[in-house]
């Protein structure tokens, strides 16, 4: 009997030489913009791990930063750089608010396909959401109202946007806020005069991107720095990356890891010089 209890013991054990086993389970929340990257890389890194459990979500840059700050999360996405109130809240809190950089991005300015406008200054963009502009005409466009679509304000694209178009000035009172990238792009495929912003990745037929001061969004255009709304992609962590938030982040940062990101409709950091 105790021949036999010892045989399943090393059994157990065997197995447990043999499966492999995660001690924690990791949470990536935040950016909608860096959602589909990290849907994705957790998706295929979890495949070849079977046993690491990676939750992404995700609620927007400022959400992902808030939830690392109150160590809710162990990984927050981010498409705007941490604020320096954020990283006084770090201080407070014991957090070592450490960014990674895993992608880069062109901030697309998009408009319904039946707009027959094209090509917009950053100025003319600037004037449109500060709402200077509200009537197409103004443009050489159809004499229809301007629909203003733009994120959140705890949104890191909105962040970014408000830097680099508007130069740091208060969107219009009328704009319609929009929780997602998505919900912008399908708001403007929908409202024939509607004009909003979304990163690379989310680039459809069903909207059309415009020139800014006479270049289109690409993966190229990025690239080669020519296109004037370009940003990094980030994932905050407590610290240097260690244990599974390492092995997930160097995945990412791999070429295998950076393919996922380019297939994504991103730009990968191999390529960005």
């Amino acid at each position: 009997m105790k021949s036999l209890r010892m045989l399943a013991l090393i059994g157990i054990l065997g197995l447990g030489l043999i499966i492999p086993c995660y001690a924690e389970k990791i949470v990536v929340e935040g950016s909608t913009t860096v959602l589909p990257i990290a849907q994705k890389t957790a998706e295929v890194y979890m495949d070849k791990n079977s046993g690491a459990n990676i939750s992404v979500r995700g609620g927007g840059s400022g959400v992902g930063i808030a939830s690392l700050l109150d160590k809710n999360c162990d990984i927050a996405s981010s498409s705007r750089p941490i604020k320096d109130t954020e990283l006084d809240k770090a201080v407070t809190n014991g957090v070592d608010a450490t960014a990674n950089i895993v992608a880069w991005d062109g901030l697309a300015v998009i408009v319904n396909p039946a707009n027959n406008i094209s090509k917009l200054s950053k100025k003319q963009i600037k004037d449109i959401y500060t709402g200077s502009i509200s009537n197409w005409s103004q443009l050489g466009g159809p004499d229809e109202k301007i629909v203003v679509i733009s994120r959140d304000t705890s949104s890191g694209t909105f962040e970014a946007f408000l830097t680099l178009v508007l130069d740091g000035k208060k969107t219009r009172s009328d704009a319609l806020m929009q929780a997602s990238n998505q919900a912008i792009a399908t708001t403007v495929a929908g409202t024939p005069g509607a004009v909003g912003y979304v990163g690379l990745g989310f680039l459809s037929s069903s909207v059309k991107a415009i020139e800014i001061d006479g270049v289109l969004p690409s993966r190229d255009t990025v690239l080669a720095g020519k296109y004037p709304v370009t940003r990094p992609l980030f994932m905050y962590t407590n610290g240097k990356p260690k244990g599974l938030v390492k092995e997930y982040i160097d995945f990412i940062l791999s070429d295998e890891g950076q393919k996922l990101v380019e297939e994504e409709g991103f730009v990968g950091l191999k390529e960005k010089k």
